[in-house]
């Protein structure tokens, strides 16, 4: 299937060397004419989405979060060149596998030095082409016009025509990619197949290609707001709990919604609301919310009636947690606080009834809404994160009364930020023991609850017809005991 682009409409099927030394000549022309640039509707978005994948591709370590380079990337944007922005992105670093498979076929000597932008244009305009809904002619001619925008890329816009109208014709192929094989990183499918085996590793690598829906907490019953908020409410808690999910089905934005502005709801993965409600917590009990940015966990607990205070060791996020409650029609006590290096002893206000230790790990549980984490990680992040999760872990510990609980959890797939990370503290603190989550507190999915009476997660759960309606973020949770 060939297409349409500056070339007076002559088709062609480039391929191999034959398509890049093709493609140097065209571009080298182009580059001496000075080809005009056309900046046509959505060449803005599109910018934006190159320069957002160009942080990520070539300095995936340093790169800040991706949310961070959108907002940076789109300031000043409506909302349509926003959303088109956010869109190129995130489909681009969901099938970030597939795409750079088949261009390293299409371009079997790699990227020309000195190119500028040029992989960016090329990976988000594949994008578009095989997994969006744009037309193969303007992904094409905007990704040519951008080449020949930039100084560096210009010499070889001929030869991102040549690729990326090869690319329209090899749709078919992409199609029958192996979601293990090709769309994880390898050091992420070895993981999972030595942790949970081939069949789980399969089924999680293929839950991540599927955009997620949208999940709010609600207080109180979800019945009288699935109408409301057009969603359906998940079954993943007792009927007497504070708070329940409810799946939406409308794509309209989140703050037209009924009940955001009187803040009857929050945005939460029903797999993120789970620690806080294992947690148990009674009215008038003290907890301490460990972690607590940016607070759906926080407001759970005050949900239920406890007297909730916040630690957080960025003053930034604390403030976004106190936004959040103030939309919310919360007041917790707040404490910016690192916790890691701060003796327990000077920690205000413990000792508490309940903590709940929703710790920074490497996030692998939420590839599915955040792709960008499968190419950002490494697994050196694994290791020093586990000692992280250690040390908060012991403080946590330090601060609960005789018989108080504690539920420390993980939005990650490895074990070793969850299993093993609890085993190893239940070895350095005898003091603590496991306090079992049983199948009537998780009545949705009683699957999720391992031998031991932990809770772990994955995308692959909540099966639905509707690929947008299935599925919850991969998470750890286990809830300990201090022995009276």
């Amino acid at each position: 299937m060939g297409l349409t682009s500056g070339d007076g409409g002559r088709k062609e099927r480039p391929s191999g060397k034959g398509a890049q030394a093709r493609g140097n000549r065209q571009g080298q022309g182009q580059g001496r004419q000075g080809g005009g640039v056309v900046m046509g509707p959505g060449m803005a978005a599109r910018r934006a989405a190159v320069v957002v994948l160009r942080a990520v591709l070539e300095q995936p370590d340093e790169a800040p979060q991706v949310d961070v380079l959108l907002a940076d990337a789109t300031a000043g944007f409506d909302d349509r060149d926003r959303g088109l922005a956010r869109a190129i992105v995130t489909a681009t670093l969901r099938r970030l596998g597939s795409i750079q498979h088949l261009l390293g076929q299409l371009m079997e000597r790699g990227y020309p030095r000195k190119c500028g932008p040029l992989e960016a244009i090329l990976v988000t305009a594949s994008a578009q082409i095989l997994f969006m809904d744009t037309p193969d002619h303007a992904a094409v001619d905007t990704a040519i016009n951008l080449a020949r925008a930039d100084r560096n890329a210009a010499p070889f816009a001929g030869l991102a025509n040549a690729v990326l109208r090869n690319v329209v014709a090899r749709k078919e192929e992409v199609a029958g990619y192996d979601p293990l094989d090709i769309d994880t990183p390898r050091w992420l499918a070895a993981r999972w197949r030595a942790a949970w085996g081939e069949p789980q590793a399969r089924a999680i690598a293929a839950a991540l290609r599927q955009e997620p829906g949208v999940d709010v907490s609600v207080r109180g019953p979800a019945g009288a707001w699935t109408e409301q908020l057009d969603g359906v409410a998940l079954p993943l808690a007792p009927a007497s709990a504070a708070t329940q999910t409810v799946r939406l089905r409308t794509t309209r934005g989140i703050e037209e919604l009924p009940g955001y502005a009187k803040g009857a709801w929050w945005v939460q993965d029903a797999a993120a609301a789970l620690p806080a409600r294992l947690l148990d917590v009674q009215p008038g009990e003290r907890v301490a919310d460990l972690c607590a940015a940016p607070g759906g966990k926080t407001a759970q607990l005050l949900a239920a009636g406890g007297q909730v205070a916040a630690f957080d060791r960025s003053p930034a996020r604390m403030d976004r947690l106190a936004a959040n409650m103030r939309r919310l029609g919360f007041a917790p006590e707040r404490h910016v606080v690192n916790l890691a290096t701060v003796a327990p002893e000077q920690i205000r206000g413990g000792p508490y009834d309940a903590v709940l230790l929703d710790a920074p790990c490497s996030a692998t549980g939420t590839i599915r809404r955040h792709p960008d984490v499968a190419w950002t990680k490494r697994p050196g992040d694994i290791a020093s994160l586990a000692d992280l999760q250690a040390r908060l872990l012991d403080c946590a510990a330090a601060l609960l009364k005789p018989g108080g609980r504690l539920v420390y959890s993980t939005c990650s797939l490895e074990p070793d930020e969850g299993e093993q990370q609890i085993a190893s503290f239940l070895e350095r603190h005898p003091q603590m023991q496991r306090l079992p989550v049983v199948a009537a507190e998780l009545p949705g999915l009683p699957e999720a609850i391992n031998a031991v009476g932990e809770v772990r997660t994955f995308p692959s759960m909540l099966p639905d017809v509707e690929a947008r309606m299935a599925g919850l973020d991969g998470f750890f949770a286990a809830r300990l005991q201090r022995r009276s």
